[in-house]
């Protein structure tokens, strides 16, 4: 499914969205990014929602995209899943003795991306802001500032991680609408 395809599905009620989606892809919607950088960030955020149409036409866009690219778009989906729940609960549980202690989660991934540093932490920090993990935000916008990556440049980040998340909402709220009109039917 292309993007055109799935902004097609979208209802009238996502008409911004349709509208930003077609924008936050390209170079001129997010500045200071290059295009597999876009590109990968919009892949590991469709992962992240767990949005199969939004997966397909996030794909069919990214047919630029390396092989070792999108194995990272699935890898930061992934790692983040598991240490955005942690840290997140360490952040927000009153005790502090229990971001005093060592996680014992593997992680490796995080270190030998396969890719550039830089694109792999902005793909991990897109997940964290669908995710919603504050404590992990900070610690890869901290990364990607550090090798050089622009303010502009993260916003860019985040602008695409919140459109991709919107898209996949959109969708799901056509696939119920479908769903009612069938049991009505």
């Amino acid at each position: 499914m292309s993007i055109q395809k799935l902004k097609d599905n979208f209802g009238e009620h996502a008409k911004d969205i349709k509208l930003n989606l077609g924008s936050v892809l390209t170079e001129e919607g997010a500045p200071d990014l290059k295009q597999n950088q876009i590109l990968g960030i919009a892949l590991a955020s469709a992962y992240a929602t767990k949005s199969a149409a939004v997966v397909s036409a996030v794909l069919h866009e990214a047919s630029t995209l390396s092989a070792e690219e999108i194995h990272a778009a699935k890898a930061a989906a992934t790692i983040m899943a598991m240490n955005n729940i942690y840290y997140r609960f360490n952040h927000l549980v009153s005790d502090k003795e229990f971001s005093k202690m060592p996680a014992k989660l593997r992680m490796n991934i995080i270190g030998a991306p396969g890719i550039a540093k830089a694109d792999f932490e902005l793909m991990s920090l897109a997940v964290s802001a669908i995710n919603g993990c504050g404590m992990c935000m900070d610690a890869h916008v901290h990364e990607v500032v550090k090798v050089g990556v622009s303010k502009t440049g993260v916003q860019s980040a985040i602008r695409i991680a919140a459109v991709i998340n919107a898209a996949a909402q959109a969708i799901t709220i056509s696939d119920i609408e479908h769903q009612a009109t069938q049991m009505t039917a």
